[in-house]
């Protein structure tokens, strides 16, 4: 399903990252893929409130956290900048979706990096 909101649509997700030669390109393909799933999800069912976000997001930070041995299987690991960059995007997407007073933290709570 292709995304509908504009801004979403246009974002050129984790590109700082991808500017980073440290960060490989076919393990940030796959992050990016999960923030695009996310994306539909919350265009499709249209969570009602914070708590339905959340449960969006979690699952979302969970497929991140099995993404970590892809990482370190290429030399790389989500550390410090990917980190911040990552719940950037969390922060963002809340925000275009009108959940502007998400709490980034806890959009990303259950992460293990």
């Amino acid at each position: 399903m292709p995304i509908r909101d504009e801004r979403v649509a246009g974002r050129a997700f984790l590109k700082p990252l991808y500017d980073d030669d440290y960060f490989p390109d076919q393990v940030l393909d796959r992050c990016r893929a999960v923030l695009l799933r996310l994306c539909e999800r919350i265009e499709t069912d249209r969570p009602a409130d914070l708590a339905a976000l959340y449960a969006l997001t979690h699952a979302a930070t969970r497929e991140f956290n099995d993404l970590e041995a892809a990482f370190e299987a290429a030399g790389s690991e989500i550390e410090t900048v990917a980190r911040e960059e990552i719940a950037e995007e969390f922060g963002f997407i809340a925000d275009a979706y009108g959940f502007t007073d998400a709490d980034v933290e806890e959009l990303i709570a259950p992460r293990e990096w």
